[in-house]
């Protein structure tokens, strides 16, 4: 391609942001908006385009749009904006399943009105920035809600937190209310300080409010209109560090990509969702509030269990599972005759992200479930960066897939420079979901208005993206630059390995070393010779691991990314 390596499409998608948030001001009509954007089609080819997307998705009932926009003229651009829709639109049909059973639509926007009314009449509202703590539950919702209600900033906590990361984290986004599950309380409590708490879950009595007693409490009256909703906190992964806030402006839209997103991804209005990924985390946190702002059933499990999510798809005639690939590789290790009589013919979709997809486990996923495997490939920062639909798993398993409609890709050089298609280098990113900026100060780097992802990869002949690892993860041992994730790939492949991770090391004599961390299959002969005698069969010399240390589980987050700086704390090879 002239110029480089440069794909920009105009179809699929990613994870749903808007320019600087979650949910879009103007998402009940997206393609309004994306007819007048930039295209290479004419209008009339565009318009043609958008209402088809639309009308596939549902969105064109005139019930549906007409009350999305007599509910955003009296609620403002917020997430309430969705709940009061759909609870005028959908009263009696079911909102969320989770552990504590069924909610209606209609219950769900009293209880949301009302604890938007406690928190309002609490003096919480525009500047205050309010820190939720909650498992995949109905209370996350409401308490998100709640506070896009009241113009207040949501700050989302990972559930995996310990009690200084939590603490580090509230003072840093200078947090003034929490809200949160009691199994966190005696973390709470040692943290101190002056936050106005909620308990949201909780299976005893708790002391101080609760948000079943501020549902309770309070009436359901619509908050006075914004004049400007609050910002989203959404935390890094921190696989290498310190979590970093990534704050959005949580309405302003990037209508170009909605449709994008609705191009590939075969969400309909009304269809059933089980949100396995963590719901504090982008990917768990878009899905659930899409399925509660499009009016489609949302099943919640508190903690993931493989066995119960493959019997919940079955139990609730599950339309979309959304999942971390952790999750399908748990999924998959089950009795092969408990997934043979499972009934999962209503599953459509299978929608992964938040760390890489192993190619062997989307064959894997597929030959067990069916060709119904999205795998979507972005960051925090960035958002919505390429995307495979299952053809392009089929046929080059282990990509990340295509540009979304709306995003443009580039691979650079070490000096900016576009690579052309087949040259490893750095990706940037274009979309119109970009975030500003890190709240403790700093962003991601920025190159002619793209933006870095992080990683580095190349596109193959057919534009597809293969991600070849973190940037900050090459080393160069010999002279010869390596990516640990060609090993891993490689590791985890094999029958007698669970799974695998491969990191650098500092090496006197080579500069830096691979050194693998392997966890192997009940009964597995492999020894750390063997290992080393597998990747040298087919890599080259220079990628061989120097050191291998098995473990009994590779340390990972919420997300299923493996935490690397957990594993440079190894400082002696353990015997096999």
């Amino acid at each position: 391609m002239p110029g480089g390596c440069v794909f920009r499409r105009a179809s699929c998608g990613g994870e749903l942001h808007g320019r600087r948030g979650i949910i879009p001001a103007n998402l009940f009509l997206p393609g309004v908006i994306a007819l007048a954007e930039p295209s290479s089609e004419n209008l009339f080819q565009r318009a043609g385009r958008t209402l088809r997307v639309l009308r596939g998705a549902g969105f064109l009932d005139p019930r549906f749009v007409m009350t999305y926009a007599r509910a955003a003229v009296l609620h403002g651009p917020s997430l309430a904006m969705g709940i009061a829709a759909t609870s005028r639109i959908r009263p009696d049909e079911i909102a969320i399943i989770d552990d504590a059973g069924e909610t209606t639509f209609a219950e769900l926007g009293d209880r949301v009105f009302s604890i938007a009314t406690a928190l309002h009449e609490n003096g919480i509202g525009p500047g205050h920035n309010v820190g939720i703590l909650c498992r995949n539950h109905r209370g996350f919702i409401e308490a998100t809600a709640a506070v896009s209600a009241v113009g207040a900033d949501a700050l989302f906590l990972n559930t995996g937190f310990a009690g200084p990361q939590l603490g580090d984290v509230l003072d840093r986004e200078r947090a003034t209310t929490l809200i949160y599950d009691e199994e966190f309380s005696e973390m709470v409590a040692a943290y101190g300080g002056t936050l106005y708490r909620i308990v949201a879950w909780h299976e005893t009595d708790v002391s101080g409010p609760t948000l079943d007693e501020l549902a309770g409490q309070y009436p359901a009256k619509v908050p006075p209109r914004l004049s400007k909703p609050g910002a989203v906190t959404i935390l890094t992964s921190g696989t290498t560090g310190t979590p970093k806030g990534a704050a959005r402006d949580s309405t302003a839209g990037d209508a170009e990509g909605q449709i994008g997103v609705l191009e590939v991804m075969p969400i309909k209005v009304g269809a059933t969702t089980l949100v396995c990924a963590p719901t504090f985390h982008a990917w768990g946190l878009t899905h659930s509030l899409m399925a509660t702002m499009f009016g489609s059933p949302l099943v919640l499990h508190q903690r993931f269990d493989p066995l119960r999510a493959l019997e919940a798809i079955e139990k609730h005639a599950v339309d979309t599972l959304v999942v971390v690939p952790v999750m399908m590789q748990r999924i998959l290790a089950l009795d092969p005759e408990v997934i043979r009589r499972t009934d999962v013919s209503s599953l459509r979709a299978t929608l992964s992200s938040g760390s890489a997809l192993p190619g062997e486990l989307a064959i894997a996923w597929m030959d067990a479930f069916g060709d119904n495997l999205y795998n979507f490939y972005g960051s925090t920062e960035v958002a919505q960066a390429t995307c495979a639909g299952p053809e392009d798993l089929r046929r080059a398993p282990g990509t990340a897939g295509r540009p979304p409609r709306g995003v443009t890709v580039k691979i650079l050089d070490e000096d900016g420079r576009p690579l052309q298609q087949g040259k490893t280098g750095r990706i940037f990113v274009g979309n119109g979901s970009q975030f500003a900026g890190y709240t403790g100060g700093g962003g991601k780097q920025i190159i002619d208005g793209l933006m870095s992802i992080g990683d580095v990869g190349y596109f193959d002949d057919e534009g597809r993206l293969f991600v070849e690892g973190r940037d900050d993860d090459m080393i160069v041992s010999g002279g010869e630059n390596v990516f640990p994730r060609e090993v891993e790939d490689l590791l985890s492949d094999c029958d007698s390995i669970a799974e695998a991770a491969v990191i650098g090391v500092a090496d006197d004599q080579f500069g830096q070393r691979l050194r693998a961390f392997v966890v192997l299959e009940d009964g597995s002969p492999l020894d750390e010779a063997a290992i080393k005698d597998l990747v040298r069969a087919q890599l080259a010399r220079h990628k061989v691991p120097k050191d291998v240390i098995f473990l009994d589980e590779i340390p990972r987050n919420a997300t299923g990314k493996v935490l690397k700086r957990e594993l440079r704390e190894y400082d002696s090879v353990s015997d096999p």
